[in-house]
């Protein structure tokens, strides 16, 4: 999973996230008692991703230091595609000139294609060398 963010048209890889397994440890901290208790407490830096929120589950992950600072390439922003459930691809809309002028189209939860998906991290790696 890659964390993205955009600013100023400009796309930037916050992290990459690999899912460990999907079941609830003794790291996450006693169940809620209550909708107002945190859902994982003993993963209060991961809570605002929505663990258990939306229908989403428990997730152990691996991940790389969270960063502002890697820029996605603008030829390859034009490159990156994902897959929908009926498995059709799309890539991003709105690419000009390298640039991200309108983020509607990277709003939301994707699956990358898995060309897309070594590609991004061709970035992280370089990023952490």
């Amino acid at each position: 999973m890659y964390a993205l963010h955009v600013n100023r048209c400009e796309v930037f890889l916050v992290s990459r996230l690999r899912v460990i397994d999907l079941e609830r440890r003794d790291c996450c901290g006693t169940p809620p008692a209550t909708w107002e208790d945190p859902a994982y407490s003993g993963h209060g830096d991961w809570s605002m991703l929505g663990a258990d929120g939306c229908g989403a589950v428990a997730v152990h992950v691996d991940a790389t230091p969270v960063r502002f600072d890697v820029p996605i390439p603008g030829e390859l922003l034009a490159r990156l595609t994902w897959r929908n459930r009926r498995g059709r691809t799309r890539s991003l809309k709105h690419v000009v000139d390298g640039r991200l002028e309108r983020s509607v189209s990277l709003q939301g939860f994707y699956r990358l294609t898995s060309e897309s998906a070594d590609e991004l991290a061709e970035v992280v790696t370089s990023a952490l060398s």
